[in-house]
């Protein structure tokens, strides 16, 4: 097998591990046993292995050094308290994000948002995770703050990844999608306010009905 062909074999691997992640067949916490991950996959050794690699950096799964890996566990004090340093440090840097944002910074948003979109249909969940993770680095990149992109994408690491703890439902990624969208509007109108908002409200999560207006605005509301 050519080295291209295994590249491609272990990723077809990853993202079939990431889909029984997301589904629950394989839970939070539990431990990946190679030997066993081999059989259901029906793969090599070192397909399997890069397999996990791949989805340790995605924080899917991670790895212990000497015992293996397994399923990210999410600590729910720790997701918290990273998730509230996350809005403070964001919605810090929106009003320079938003001085800064030009007619070809917004589009190269907006092009991540529409990719996004279409991986919703198309793509596979590491796909969709990418992109989301391009879209978010290239808004907070506005800021000119090289230490605060910095910090937030070890926070980030930090914590699990959206494929498994939040794009669980189809409904989910879709109102993830909603809100670029959103964010993407509230930029080009340079609204600091309605984009702290929202920026807010995305990074939470919360276990709530969003729902968009006719002019894209996302609103929270009791479920």
């Amino acid at each position: 097998m050519s080295k291209a062909a295994g590249r491609k074999r272990s990723l077809d691997v990853a993202e079939r591990v990431a889909r029984d992640i997301q589904s629950g067949l394989l839970a939070p916490g539990m431990w990946l046993k190679q030997i066993d991950l081999e059989q259901r996959y029906r793969c090599s050794r070192i397909e399997i292995r890069q397999a996990l690699d791949r989805l340790a950096q995605r924080r899917l799964v991670k790895h212990i050094r000497n015992r293996g890996y397994h399923v990210f566990q999410p600590q729910g004090r720790q997701e918290s308290e990273i998730t509230e340093i996350r809005c403070i440090l964001e919605t810090a840097a929106v009003d320079s994000i938003v001085a800064t944002a030009d007619a070809a910074a917004i589009a190269r948003l907006a092009e991540h948002a529409n990719r996004f979109d279409k991986l919703i249909l198309t793509g596979t969940i590491l796909e969709q995770y990418e992109t989301n993770l391009a879209f978010h680095y290239e808004l907070l990149a506005l800021c000119g703050n090289r230490e605060l992109v910095d910090l937030v994408t070890d926070l980030r690491a930090r914590t699990s990844s959206a494929p498994a703890s939040q794009w669980r439902t189809r409904a989910r990624i879709e109102q993830s999608a909603r809100e670029h969208h959103a964010i993407v509007e509230a930029l080009a109108a340079g609204d600091a306010a309605r984009l702290k908002r929202l920026l807010v409200l995305h990074i939470r999560q919360p276990e709530a009905v969003i729902e968009a207006d006719s002019i894209g605005r996302v609103e929270a509301v009791s479920g």
